[in-house]
């Protein structure tokens, strides 16, 4: 399929084209040409934002019948009849061609309006003008002619222009939050890309006015839609993104300036570049996938402007925050399937959302996954829930670590940095399912809480100073044998084994340790004290 017919079939349905080159009546009036005829307006002022196609200048009585709609219609009135009954008939032929206007010149045929012209006109809605000084009609023509074929030529270049930068984006695979930001800039509007379901998927929104455009985005999607392309009540610009039949969302334009292209033209060509490259994905829904990682991955970064506008935003993702308790979590050691999370934080009557799969520094190389789930305030997280949501989930071996219940989003993203604390912490290599909860780690969510704190960083450092050089130096594993002796405080031969050294090399290493310190590791004031060093040092995010 070539790209020019993929790009036809993406199209989706028409939306309501508004056209920006057209001059209105408003405008032609106050063109000098016209203004200097001081022009009356006797009726329709409401409709004087109407777009003028054309301008015809005729007295015939019968000129409806010559006219296509969107006229703006020039007369003397000399050749309309006298009859009021066939005046009547008249005006109501200009209502049904749909003209733009009426415009009459007093002085050459009537000293004034016939009233009943002006009944039928208001009647209708029709816009009634009178020039009470005498203009030359062919000079009124060739202004706006010329007015409408600049602007034409200049809408023209436009839609060139965007269709080649979106063409660009399509040819260069960018991802979908990437094209909504694109359209952002181009219609200098908040945009947004939603799925069938009307959960906001990508977005860009000003920082400020994320709680405004995202609070109740559901129902005010819904409510859009039904009122047509255009918008209803909020004036939204919504236009389908599909392809091959299968529709996957809608693109949202909130109000904004016109566009020289068109605003539903531009987001017309989004939604191609969008289709195209969901077609190109194939069975596998990278949309969602991609925006709620990124989503999530933003908030723990501390990438937003208010914690409002970041609640709304993650309510309208499908992420309910208020009134929920929510909980954040690690998975550890195995793969982590969006669809399958999301079934199984349903299951349970929540929604999650999944964030950055890291490289599982700290846990042996495996894959870990961030997760953000939310509930029912009512719903119980026990020990065997976690396991039953970890399965489904992720499927057996995953290693789990909860952060402590979480009641908005700033606790919901600590709770969430004490998960990824844990995930770092404890013995490694086990293929088990472990659980690790915040609630039976004091001391993790301690540094949790204090990991900005410089005195903390730099306790951490001047504890394990030596260690870290060594191993920098000598590519060794003393690090990771202060772990596992800490993690088995009580128990050597554990220790060992979690090391994956003999006992006799693991003693050695003990030794080692205890002269580079100058610390006796069987002190439990300094086991505490490298403890929360190691907590420290191990709290970096994920991935890096």
């Amino acid at each position: 399929m070539s790209m020019h017919d993929a790009a036809r079939e993406a199209g989706g349905g028409p939306a309501r084209v508004s056209v920006p080159e057209l001059p209105t009546v408003g405008e032609v009036l106050h063109l000098e040409v016209v203004a200097a005829g001081l022009p009356e307006v006797l009726s329709g002022a409401a409709a004087l934002d109407n777009p003028v196609r054309w301008v015809h200048a005729s007295d015939s009585a019968g000129v409806a019948r010559l006219l296509n709609g969107g006229e703006l219609l020039l007369s003397t009135g000399s050749g309309w009849p006298q009859d009021p009954d066939a005046l009547r008939a008249f005006i109501a032929g200009l209502i049904e061609v749909g003209v733009a206007g009426l415009v009459l010149e007093l002085g050459t045929h009537y000293r004034w309006t016939p009233a009943v012209i002006v009944d039928s006109a208001r009647a209708h809605g029709l816009v009634l003008v009178v020039l009470h000084h005498e203009v030359r009609y062919v000079a009124v023509t060739e202004v706006v002619h010329r007015l409408i074929i600049d602007r034409q030529t200049a809408a023209l270049r436009a839609r060139d222009e965007v269709r080649e930068r979106f063409t660009a984006l399509t040819l260069r695979g960018s991802p979908a939050d990437y094209v909504v930001q694109q359209l952002a800039f181009t219609l200098a509007a908040p945009v947004v890309l939603e799925n069938m379901a009307h959960e906001v998927v990508a977005a860009e929104v000003p920082p400020a006015r994320e709680a405004e455009v995202f609070a109740d985005w559901e129902r005010r999607s819904r409510s859009a839609h039904q009122s047509g392309p255009a918008g209803g009540e909020a004036g939204w610009l919504v236009v389908p993104v599909e392809a091959r039949g299968t529709r996957w969302g809608h693109l949202v334009a909130l109000p904004g300036p016109e566009h020289a292209a068109g605003r539903a033209g531009v987001l017309q060509q989004g939604a191609i570049a969008l289709a195209l490259g969901r077609l190109a994905d194939g069975p596998v829904d990278e949309w969602e996938r991609q925006a709620r990682r990124r989503l999530l991955d933003r908030l723990l970064a501390g990438r937003f402007a208010s914690v409002a506008g970041a609640s709304a935003r993650l309510g309208a993702a499908g992420l309910p925050v208020a009134g929920r308790r929510l909980f954040g979590m690690v998975l550890s050691g195995v793969e982590v399937a969006a669809e399958q999370a999301d079934a199984a934080a349903r299951g349970i009557g929540g929604r999650v959302i999944i964030g950055r799969v890291g490289d599982g520094s700290g846990l042996g190389g495996a894959s870990a996954a961030t997760l953000l789930l939310s509930l029912p305030p009512d719903e119980a997280f026990s020990d065997a829930a976690v396991a039953e949501f970890a399965l489904a989930a992720a499927g057996d071996g995953a290693v789990v670590s909860v952060g402590s219940a979480a009641t908005g989003l700033d606790e919901a993203l600590t709770s969430l940095q004490e998960a990824i604390d844990l995930s770092r912490t404890g013995p490694r290599g086990r293929r088990t399912p472990q659980l690790r909860r915040a609630d039976d780690r004091p001391l993790v969510r301690l540094v949790t809480n204090l990991r900005a704190d410089h005195r903390l960083l730099e306790h951490g450092e001047r504890m394990l100073a030596p260690l870290i050089e060594h191993d920098l130096r000598r590519g060794g594993d003393l690090l990771d044998v202060l772990a596992a002796v800490l993690a088995h405080p009580a128990n050597r031969t554990a220790a060992a084994a979690a090391s994956h050294l003999s006992r006799s090399v693991f003693y050695q290493r003990i030794a080692l340790i205890e002269q580079l310190l100058a610390m006796d590791l069987d002190d439990g004031e300094t086991q505490t004290a490298l403890h929360l060093a190691l907590l420290v040092r191990r709290s970096a995010p994920l991935g890096r």
